[in-house]
């Protein structure tokens, strides 16, 4: 009974979701990833004239501070970073997969964010990316002054 009474109220939630999201305007997507997303054309990868390391690192600490944030797995040896990030109201969780990549002396962070469920995500993801990029120009002002 209780398992019937979840579903229905995620069910609810979800339609609820999707119908707001056509009256606000937000696009019925549920992924949105650096530079592919033309729904969200003002997110791109984010560029860092530093080491590849560095950055890497900062995106890692940035995971680690951001609230309903969860580490999955890092790999620095390919620059990858999976994390989980959980919604507020919710708890709906959102895979976010980080890659830092070298371009010439810089770094580049590129991201996809991803709903697990539903067809629109209330914009969501991609506030999920634009508050991880802030953490990152966060944690690289931190080292710059401690260099």
């Amino acid at each position: 009974m209780h398992r019937h009474i979840t579903t229905l109220v995620v069910g609810v939630a979800v339609l609820a979701v999707a119908g707001f999201s056509i009256l606000v305007g937000w696009p019925l997507i549920n992924v949105v990833e650096t530079g592919r997303t033309p729904e969200y054309p003002d997110i791109l990868p984010r560029r860092y004239e530093a080491e590849v390391e560095q950055v890497f690192d900062a995106a890692l600490h940035a995971v680690n501070q951001l609230p309903r944030w969860a580490l999955v797995s890092y790999q620095p040896e390919s620059g990858e970073i999976r994390a989980e990030a959980r919604t507020r109201l919710f708890r709906f969780v959102d895979d976010v997969h980080i890659r830092v990549v070298s371009e010439g002396n810089a770094a580049v962070v590129l991201v996809r964010s991803a709903s697990r469920i539903g067809r629109g995500d209330f914009g969501q993801n991609a506030r999920n990316i634009r508050v991880l990029f802030e953490e990152i120009d966060r944690q690289m002002r931190m080292s710059a002054g401690h260099s």
